[in-house]
């Protein structure tokens, strides 16, 4: 486990005992302002927040840009490193936090929900929560003790309902506390306020309810 810090961003509350860690895994775009103000915000509430850069610097502003930026998950090489890099983050992450004996909360957006998911399924032992913003990813949740909660926009070209169901289907099944919400209205992307289809009332919803979740007993 590496003792370093390794490629991303921390935030961490002015003074006080945090209320807990929370790994942030950014969206196609790469670690970009918004992954930042967003573990300023986390930290802001309490949280040491820190948000891994598995794009290494590399970061899109437009949708051909992050397609581009995407295919290094084309291969399996590609997928590994990030998995890797996303392991190591949430390994110094803990390390950091004094090993939180309730474990690590995860927030993943659309791209790094595929991988919140998957952390809780690799670090079982370590992650305690886990949220995730318009994305899915693997249905084989045998192996998390982590409790979920999904926040998914109601007209989504980029995340079809049978894979929202589908993942939900699957969490209950593994016996995980689970809770998915739809926001009318919305479109991918719309807790993020520098993209166009960035919905100021459903974001301020979902943050509300993201806060209520992380401060909440596991159940």
């Amino acid at each position: 486990m590496t003792t370093t810090q390794p490629d991303g961003f921390l935030a961490e509350p002015a003074g006080g005992d945090p209320a807990g860690a929370v790994l942030v895994l950014h969206a196609w775009w790469g670690l970009n302002d918004t992954i930042r103000d967003l573990c300023r915000r986390l930290a802001d509430a309490g949280y040491v927040a820190f948000a891994p850069d598995v794009y290494h610097g590399q970061v899109a502003a437009t949708i051909p840009e992050a397609e581009t930026l995407r295919q290094v998950f084309d291969t399996r090489e590609g997928t590994e490193a990030a998995v890797g890099d996303v392991v190591a983050a949430a390994q110094w992450l803990s390390a950091r936090a004094g090993q939180p004996a309730e474990g690590l909360a995860v927030i993943g957006f659309s791209l790094g929900a595929f991988f919140a998911l998957l952390s809780a399924t690799l670090l079982p032992e370590q992650i305690g929560k886990v949220v995730i913003f318009y994305g899915t990813g693997p249905t084989e949740f045998d192996a998390a003790r982590a409790a979920f909660l999904g926040h998914f926009a109601a007209n989504d070209p980029y995340e079809e309902r049978e894979y929202i169901d589908a993942t939900r289907a699957a969490l209950e099944a593994a016996g995980r506390p689970v809770t998915f919400y739809d926001y009318p209205d919305t479109g991918h992307w719309f807790f993020e306020p520098d993209r166009p289809e960035y919905n100021a009332a459903a974001a301020a919803l979902a943050w509300e309810r993201t806060l209520a979740f992380l401060a909440a007993a596991q159940e």
